[in-house]
């Protein structure tokens, strides 16, 4: 009977402890199951983001200027952590890391925290010696820009995170980068992933630019000798194919290393080219001459009484450089007269002198795929004042861009068609495909060819003895172009600067088929302030390199290779060839 019970006893006990162990597992299992599988998940795998490797940014030619490198980003994993102040110390030392910023970060709610992000493999390898649990390391690629300082105004530069922040970087973001999406990934007990894939990785597009790497280099090379002769506070240049809009090189100093763009001020990363307005001063002369030209007001050898260089236009007197006397309209150009061109626009009048202020774009933005460029500023007619018809003429009251004076000269260049300026020349995916291409605006007629060969003519005579940028000639090949040389306004005094300016040299080359045109500013160079002086020199030693490097052939030699027929050769065959010397 005792038997009996104890036995029963035991059944009870057994079946109860059974059961006990059903209704746990039962809790565990079911009721409890997706708690504790996110929680077994957390310690054994890592949500990551997909990584987005950037397209690449190449030149004309297929040249890279900005590309990946493979580097590490370190990061803690609290779950997996094991607190060991010296090795977490001699972390800090091998990646500079602020000891104290790190363990602020240990006491951080957060399981998953970044430590440093883009680390070098050296540094990661270091790391990696000093096992310490909870520190993992994710591949991530690093945006390397492969000529350093070159064209770095047009590349721009990215954030840690590679989103573009400036210049084409930041304009085309979307094009060089694709939406990734979160991805997980196996650890160990360290923390230390041990598991990736490709198919956990994307490319974006790469960007092909109008640029050409050699050209930059040569117009970079030629600011940075200017900057250094005249002791300028900054200078500009951008060269551009008159045809197609293309920008072939864009330059500006100061300059900055997008590798390391936080260790420069902010002003040497602005993009002068198209961020900074100024008063043009004489190369906006193109628009009177063009619009008294285009109305017929005026004729190329027409006598202008220049009045010994002084003029008074609503009670202020305004003077040329140096005095003349009778001029003809081209010479006026030529000689860069104020007093002959502010008497040909009063001609115009003020309504139509704006039609043409207008016509070549200036008070609007021209439209070139980079971030930042400002529209400059112009006035409509029924807010000038009295003296306005006498400053407007020759570069004062206005601000402008340098490219919305290039863009000015390219349109007498390609026989006076309208021009789109651009930087990108096309978008191409991974495979290669092209799936956006700039190719040639449609050509709206701007300015009729009788007044661009007349303007063309007068812009090579400025270059020429007597005119104003004889500095400007390249030996072989004809230059048009124009100077300018503008006070700058000095807020502090309220009135123009005595010793502050900017100096001017736009043109085009060679005169009569244009492989380029180009514009140099300089801005409160020292020593010289005229814009023959100090741009021209500059504008020469970059067309002479530049025409070299795109072997175009000087003037003489297209000439010397002209062939007619000689029909004064008796012992010629019929339709004989001849060359002419």
């Amino acid at each position: 009977m005792l038997s009996s019970r104890r036995n029963m006893l035991l059944y009870i006990v057994v079946f109860v402890g059974f059961s006990a162990i059903i209704v746990r597992l039962f809790d565990l299992m079911v009721i409890k199951h997706e708690r504790f599988a996110r929680k077994s998940a957390t310690q054994t795998t890592a949500q990551l983001a997909i990584e987005v490797r950037r397209g690449m940014i190449l030149d004309r030619q297929g040249r890279r200027l900005a590309i990946n490198l493979e580097d590490s980003s370190v990061y803690l994993d609290k779950l997996n952590y094991s607190a060991d102040e010296k090795k977490l110390y001699q972390m800090a030392q091998i990646i500079n890391v602020d000891y104290d910023d790190l363990q602020h970060t240990l006491r951080s709610d957060k399981n998953f925290v970044w430590i440093k992000r883009k680390v070098p493999l050296e540094e990661t390898t270091k790391i990696e010696q000093l096992k310490l649990n909870g520190i993992g390391f994710v591949p991530e690629p690093k945006r390397h820009y492969t000529m350093g300082s070159l064209a770095s105004h047009i590349i721009g530069f990215v954030d840690v995170d590679n989103r573009g922040l400036e210049g084409i970087e930041a304009k085309y973001n979307k094009d060089l980068s694709k939406s990734g999406g979160k991805y997980f990934v196996e650890r160990d007990a360290r923390g230390n992933i041990f598991y990736t894939s490709n198919e956990n990785e994307r490319t974006g597009n790469s960007i092909v630019l109008t640029i050409d790497q050699g050209l930059q280099y040569i117009v970079e090379t030629e600011l940075d000798t200017a900057m250094e002769k005249w002791k300028a506070s900054a200078a500009t240049a951008i060269m551009l194919d008159p045809h197609t809009g293309e920008i072939l090189a864009l330059a500006n100093r100061p300059t900055f290393d997008p590798n390391a763009p936080g260790k420069y001020n902010p002003s040497t990363r602005r993009n002068r080219a198209i961020t900074d307005a100024y008063e043009p001063g004489s190369t906006f002369k193109v628009v009177t001459a063009t619009g008294v030209l285009e109305e017929k007001l005026t004729r190329p050898d027409e006598l202008i009484d220049c009045q010994g260089g002084s003029i008074e236009v609503g009670r202020k007197r305004v003077r040329d450089a140096h005095p003349h006397g009778i001029l003809t309209f081209m010479e006026v150009v030529q000689k860069s007269s104020n007093v002959g061109t502010i008497k040909l626009a009063q001609r115009l009048g003020k309504q139509r002198l704006y039609s043409y202020i207008k016509r070549f774009g200036f008070g609007e933005k021209t439209g070139l795929d980079l971030p930042g460029e400002i529209s400059g500023w112009v006035r409509k007619p029924e807010k000038w004042s009295g003296t306005s018809i006498g400053a407007i003429p020759i570069g004062q009251e206005v601000a402008v861009t340098p490219l919305q004076i290039l863009t000015a000269y390219s349109i007498v260049a390609n026989g006076g068609y309208a021009i789109s300026p651009h930087i990108v020349k096309g978008v191409i995916t991974p495979e290669g495909k092209t799936i956006k291409y700039w190719g040639e605006d449609k050509k709206e007629r701007l300015i009729s060819k009788a007044t661009v060969d007349i303007l063309t003519e007068a812009f090579k005579m400025v270059t020429q003895t007597g005119g104003t940028a004889k500095e400007a000639s390249v030996e072989g090949n004809t230059v048009a172009g124009k100077t300018g040389t503008a006070q700058m306004f000095d807020k502090s005094i309220g009135r123009y600067s005595s010793v502050d300016y900017i100096s001017t040299f736009v043109g085009f080359v060679p005169a009569e088929k244009p492989a380029f045109s180009l514009i140099v500013v300089v801005w409160k160079p020292r020593g010289q302030i005229y814009g023959g002086l100090v741009s021209a020199p500059v504008f020469k030693n970059i067309t002479e390199k530049s025409l070299s490097y795109l072997n175009v052939p000087k003037d003489d030699t297209i000439k010397k290779d002209i062939l007619v027929v000689d029909k004064r050769n008796t012992n010629s065959a019929p339709g004989a060839l001849t060359p002419v010397n």
